[in-house]
């Protein structure tokens, strides 16, 4: 199966060993258990009460999901087949009627059938019905689903120093909260997936010290006030091919964008692309 978080091999410039100490923890969240990894790298340090605060908050939005080829109804007919699971990634809800978004290279194309495991423990199913290569971007529609939805903020209010947290599902853990820092809004280059013919990628992303792991493309990023302030796409390696505590995500504007293109989205999500430079409340 193809691995869902893509991985890249850093510039030297930025092949940086960021140390610092991890703790965990976990939290409970309507039947799902988060293990909770927090890397201090600065000044970014939550306590154990806020961090159960801000996963309890932004949890509910938080899915898994199983992607798999599409199947005409003709073969589904015949064969009985309903399509081989070829990704797993994470996602987030960005509209309660069952509108789902994650990463371009978890969704693969539009017409994928897609299985997501909700907050409350059931499984829907759904069809991917958009998705941007060029910047690592998909929607996808589940049906019978009314989730609780993120809340979108401006990215552009981060600072360099300041608390950010995902959720995701690595392949070697279980549902997962981890907070670190947020770095830069820029890594100054575009981004190509190695093994997918230059399909899938990215013209740039907001920079994170966060320990992303395989599995945790597409999940949501958030600041200290639970604001959806981007999605994660990539974890970086430095030449040799070492993790770093380096991750990058697709700021929320550029998501904002993407969705009010394809679907009817809120007031908020509409006015991201267009707010101030920094923009609160």
């Amino acid at each position: 199966m193809p691995l869902p978080l893509r991985t890249l091999i850093a510039a030297p410039l930025i092949a940086l060993a960021l140390a610092g100490c991890e703790s965990t923890s976990n939290v409970d969240l309507e039947g799902r258990n988060f293990n909770v990894q927090q890397t201090s790298a600065g000044e970014a340090v939550a306590s154990t009460e806020q961090i159960a605060a801000l996963v309890r908050r932004s949890g509910p939005s938080y899915v898994t999901l199983i992607v798999s080829e599409q199947v005409s109804a003709d073969q589904r007919s015949k064969d009985n087949q309903r399509g081989s699971p070829v990704t797993s990634g994470s996602g987030f809800v960005v509209e309660s009627s069952g509108y789902v978004m994650t990463a371009a290279h978890v969704a693969k194309r539009p017409g994928n059938t897609v299985s997501a495991r909700a907050a409350n423990g059931r499984v829907y199913s759904g069809q991917v019905v958009a998705v941007n290569p060029e910047n690592d971007m998909a929607l996808i529609k589940l049906r019978g689903f009314s989730g609780k939805t993120v809340t979108p903020g401006d990215n552009q209010c981060l600072e360099q120093g300041n608390l950010v947290y995902s959720l995701g599902r690595p392949h070697s853990q279980g549902d997962t909260a981890r907070l670190g820092e947020f770095e830069s809004m820029s890594f100054g280059q575009a981004v190509r997936y190695a093994g997918t013919n230059g399909k899938f990628g990215y013209p740039d992303a907001m920079v994170l010290r966060l320990s992303t792991q395989k599995g945790e493309s597409g999940g949501p990023l958030f600041d200290a006030d639970g604001e959806l302030v981007g999605m994660i796409v990539s974890t970086l390696y430095d030449g040799a091919g070492q993790p770093l505590n380096l991750a990058h995500a697709v700021p929320s504007r550029t998501l904002a964008g993407f969705l009010c293109a394809n679907m009817s989205c809120s007031p908020k999500w509409r006015s991201l692309p267009t707010a101030p430079a920094c923009s609160r409340g």
